[in-house]
């Protein structure tokens, strides 16, 4: 099918539909060839680790870690969430799933809403040394956790939240909280005045624009950083293993320690198991929430 493209009166042009595809150059097989390359690392260890959880240990003996399960088995799979030893205990990875759930739910609470506030009034309010406070947030998203670790062990322990789900919780906020708030000023500072000037005409105050006007306005941003703060705290292996108590330890520490637990033969395929049930949760809020993460970004949540 054609159709006739005028550019002025004097000049015509044909144009096809759909475009005709392009032929491959020197240029587009190197891309080619290095994104199948980056693929091929990330995938093949998946798939060895996958194929591995669903054989039996006879078969891993051998040592061909590449051939399908000659006899397919969950039986690993039921040993890692039901009796896997972590340390002393061997109630397999669930005691660590439910802490993580457990840590995850109070620390997205308290890191999304203190930094959807704090970029909410850094970005539509007029605040006293905001540049100031600006500065000094960017400058703390790039200090890393060990220097800060021990300060921080000390003053949760002063405010009795040491060792205990708070405590966890409320770290992961502290350490959120630059970042996400400059995401979330950058993408409060597109609103358009015009609307900002009209609700406080309407004797809108400072919360009740932020409830009636802003969070409906932030479901693009709020996904982002959904995805983000889950990613993170569900992958989190230090700050749980240093401010987690002994019945507080989130799924990673878990996994960790079932790997390192010696007790005879090891056992590959639960270890593999064990590592491909801490890795489903996150994968599966990507698989549901990607398509809203891309519109989320291209709605403005880096823009700056």
């Amino acid at each position: 099918m054609t159709e006739i493209v005028a550019s002025n009166p004097e000049v015509r042009e044909f144009k096809s539909y759909p475009p005709k595809p392009r032929k491959l150059t020197g240029s587009s097989i190197a891309i080619l060839v290095f994104l199948t390359m980056c693929a091929a690392f990330v995938a093949i260890p998946l798939y060895v680790i996958i194929v591995t959880s669903l054989k039996d240990m006879a078969q891993i003996r051998f040592g061909d870690i590449f051939s399908l399960p000659e006899v397919w088995t969950l039986e690993p799979w039921r040993v890692a969430w039901d009796e896997v030893c972590s340390g002393v205990t061997c109630e397999g990875v669930k005691i660590g799933f439910f802490n993580s759930i457990m840590i995850l739910i109070p620390s997205l609470i308290l890191s999304i809403g203190l930094s959807a506030v704090t970029g909410y009034a850094l970005a539509l309010w007029n605040v006293k040394w905001a540049g100031t406070f600006l500065f000094i947030l960017f400058t703390a998203a790039f200090v890393p956790f060990q220097i800060i670790m021990i300060p921080l062990i000390i003053m949760s322990g002063i405010i009795k939240v040491y060792g205990t789900v708070w405590g966890v919780a409320i770290v992961h906020a502290v350490l959120a909280m630059p970042l996400l708030t400059l995401i979330f000023r950058n993408y409060y500072k597109d609103i358009p005045s015009e609307i900002m000037n009209a609700a406080i005409m309407d004797s809108g105050s400072f919360w009740k624009i932020f409830g009636e006007i802003i969070l409906p306005m932030s479901g693009n941003i709020m996904i982002v950083v959904l995805i983000l703060q889950i990613t993170s705290i569900w992958n989190d292996f230090l700050i749980g293993l240093t401010f987690g108590g002994i019945g507080t330890k989130p799924m990673t520490v878990i996994l960790a320690n079932s790997v390192i637990t010696s007790r005879g033969e090891v056992t590959y395929n639960v270890d593999m198991a064990a590592a491909l049930l801490t890795a489903i949760p996150p994968l599966l809020i990507y698989f549901v929430l990607g398509k809203f993460f891309v519109q989320g970004i291209t709605a403005g949540a880096i823009k700056g």
